[in-house]
């Protein structure tokens, strides 16, 4: 918003000098020399054949000149060799901050034209429960939705569990063996990882899982029924999960859902002729000319004629497509799978599936020794497990801790797990510290529930009368404070742009930073005059209303107490 402000009497400044070209405002990467600073001198005396000194200078002197230069600008200079550094005024930074505090969208510039996302992620395999490695993209997942819609745009939400895989065949495989009639979810988390090791140590029962999957997808009633009941089972604790993390799903459909389609999508593939045999399977050629690595083709169908997720992934493509018309598909999925998705996109695009498709891509979780999160014993822990884990190192962090009740202990679990994970870039691994995540002080989930709690605690005691902030800023954390509120629309921006909640978390740790030097130093509480501190009041009231909207964007509540 600021920004916008200022690039829109900046450019027109250089349009009246002739100089047509759009230039940019960007924040200041030197807080003692301005606030924004634009760089672009160089690039206009390149296209000008000009000295950039002499361009700067004009410039400058032009914008000194405005009529109405205090409104907007406490100083603008040009330093040597070609940067123009901005100071903006005190009446500009309170006349925005006012506006964010009459609006209940923070003054944020409206979507122009509403578009319709249709965003995939969480797919958990059906029959095993939650581990740590669900943890990205379910978290990850819910916050782009919630971004995408806090900037005005409609959103569809779907698990797109994996509910029709070999793992299906392989339970099915291990209850008929084990004769087991009643099927609960500790019988499926102990079958599904031993079933899993004995595919791999013998061909023939892994043959035999592979023939119930095909005659699973085929309609064998015997082995829907058991499907079906592995499902119900599964999916309810699946449920429970999601439901303790803040997840939401619009829809609960998984691969199974998508077989009606792969007959449709067949037809337009052949039509296209897109398909071709190989060694008995068909497959789908989308290796480019352009290519400087290997892309082997698309399986579409294997020999045997059992389906694999590229084609199930096409087939709800095909579905979505038809059935919701999305102008963007985002898929939250393991960095891994990219070379996987590459090939379904370029499928798409080549029978006509005209849509921006895009793989949202997450890196691992790691342990202290910078491999995937492992119990001792080294296997994957699961998300039960960590919560637990997490709210055991809580509780013992300060002797207090012990008294708090269970509402709030899980609410401070969920932001020290959404906290540690989402103030990094998605695209990279991390490590995750409980012990370090779990401290007060820090950048950390409870630090920052600690701050929202601080302030409201002192505007409880204290009676706010005024709504509307004068011209007057009393000092430097003052300004600061004031400054980063107004940097609001540039967080939520690049974190929509990019898909990337960290820029959120970024912004919540900073605003919580600055709060604190503010009421350390200014004693809000002792203040005599009662016009500065009402005005105070007024600002620590605006910063808890946006970071309470932004921790919402990141799953995350606020507790009563810590």
């Amino acid at each position: 918003m600021i920004i916008k402000i200022l690039e829109e009497i900046i450019n027109k400044v250089f349009k009246e000098n002739g100089y047509m070209e759009q230039i940019s405002i960007i924040k200041s990467n030197r807080s003692d020399l301005g606030d924004y600073q634009c760089n672009d001198i160089f690039k206009i005396a390149k296209l000008y054949h000009k000295n950039p000194l002499e361009i700067g200078e004009e410039i400058v002197a032009k914008i000194n000149n405005l009529t109405f230069f205090k409104d907007y600008f406490k100083e603008v200079t040009f330093i040597k060799p070609g940067f123009i550094n901005i100071i903006i005024s005190d009446n500009l930074i309170n006349e925005l901050l006012n506006k964010m505090l009459k609006d209940d969208h923070f003054n944020l510039e409206k979507v122009t034209k509403k578009e319709l996302y249709f965003l995939d992620y969480g797919g958990p395999n059906i029959a095993k429960p939650l581990h740590v490695g669900h943890l990205r993209t379910a978290i990850i997942g819910e916050a782009i939705k919630r971004i995408i819609k806090f900037k005005g745009h409609d959103v569809i939400s779907d698990v797109h569990l994996g509910d029709y895989g070999l793992q299906i065949g392989e339970v099915i495989y291990g209850l008929l063996n084990d004769k087991v009639t009643d099927i609960t979810l500790d019988y499926l988390t102990e079958i599904y990882p031993k079933m899993n090791k004995l595919c791999k140590e013998d061909d023939n029962v892994l043959k035999a899982c592979s023939q119930i999957t095909k005659e699973l997808q085929e309609g064998n009633i015997t082995y829907q029924n058991l499907w079906k009941k592995i499902c119900e089972v599964s999916i309810k604790d699946i449920k429970r999960m999601y439901n303790y993390l803040g997840v939401s799903f619009d829809l609960w459909q998984g691969e199974s859902d998508s077989y009606k389609y792969i007959e449709p999508l067949t037809k337009i593939l052949e039509a296209k002729n897109l398909l071709k045999e190989s060694e008995n399977a068909k497959i789908i050629e989308v290796k480019l000319a352009t290519d400087t690595k290997e892309m082997p083709p698309l399986i579409y169908q294997k020999s045997n004629g059992a389906y694999l997720y590229g084609t199930t992934d096409l087939a709800t493509i095909y579905e979505r497509f038809t059935k919701y018309h999305p102008d963007h598909i985002l898929y939250v999925v393991d960095a891994r799978q990219s070379l996987h998705f590459e090939q379904v996109f370029r499928v798409c695009s080549k029978c006509g599936i005209d849509i921006n498709l895009e793989h949202l891509g997450y890196g691992t979780v790691n342990g202290s020794d910078g491999k995937p999160f492992k119990t001792r014993s080294g296997d994957t822990i699961k998300l039960d497990d960590l919560f637990k884990q997490v709210k055991e190192i809580f509780i013992n962090t300060k002797a207090t801790n012990k008294d708090m009740n269970n509402q709030d202990l899980d609410i401070i679990v969920n932001a020290i797990i959404k906290f540690a994970d989402l103030q990094n870039n998605r695209e990279k691994d991390y490590i995750f510290d409980p012990l370090k995540f779990s401290n007060v002080v820090g950048k950390t989930g409870p630090y920052i529930l600690y701050t929202y709690l601080r302030i409201n605690k002192i505007l409880k005691s204290e009676n706010l009368t005024i709504e509307q902030l004068n011209t007057t800023i009393y000092n430097n954390n003052d300004r600061d404070l004031r400054i980063k509120l107004l940097e609001l629309s540039l967080s939520i921006d690049s974190a929509f742009k990019e898909k990337r909640p960290n820029y959120i978390a970024e912004y919540i740790y900073d605003i919580c930073v600055l709060n604190n030097i503010f009421y350390q130093t200014n004693h809000i509480n002792n203040l005599e005059d009662l016009a500065k501190k009402q005005q105070w009041l007024l600002l620590l009231t605006l910063s808890n209303k946006l970071l309470k909207e932004l921790l919402n964007l990141l799953m995350i509540e606020i507790p009563s107490q810590m």
